[in-house]
């Protein structure tokens, strides 16, 4: 099993080359055929193998915590190998939504002006970017029902 850091640096690294090639294949519109299944699907599966082997390192090691209030989550997230599985958890979860906002985008005739700054928000801020994805399909006059299916 790889460390934590390592693991962490590995998928930093693969999200964020993902995330470029979704940004530039939502500007150019080339390519979409390759990098839609690879950020929607494959890395995002690959991250889930990656997420249940920290996890498991993590919940092997004993470290307590969980999920019935912040304290146990802090706990939780105390072990290395449990807090990087949370970060894997929100790359792979992020680049999932992120790939369903560049093709919704694409489908409706969003523009990449607007879609960008939403892929760039929820790369970085997760359900901020999704809101405001979903504030711009309200705006163009979108039926939210629609959005992202």
């Amino acid at each position: 099993m790889l460390s934590p850091e390592t693991l962490f640096q590995i998928c930093n690294t693969v999200a964020l080359l993902c995330w470029i090639a979704l940004g530039a294949t939502t500007l150019i519109g080339a390519a979409r055929r390759f990098v839609w299944p690879a950020t929607g699907l494959v890395v995002p599966a690959l991250f889930a193998v990656a997420y249940v082997a920290a996890l498991s390192a993590g919940l092997a090691k004993g470290g307590g915590g969980g999920f019935g209030s912040i304290a146990e989550v802090r706990q939780l997230f105390a072990d290395d190998h449990a807090l990087t599985a949370g970060w894997i958890h929100y790359l792979a979860f992020d680049l999932v939504v992120g790939t369903l906002i560049a093709r919704d985008a694409a489908r409706s005739g969003v523009a990449a002006v607007f879609t960008l700054p939403a892929l760039a928000l929820t790369f970085l801020f997760g359900p901020a970017g999704l809101l405001a994805y979903l504030v711009v399909r309200l705006a163009k006059g979108g039926k939210l029902r629609e959005s992202l299916s």
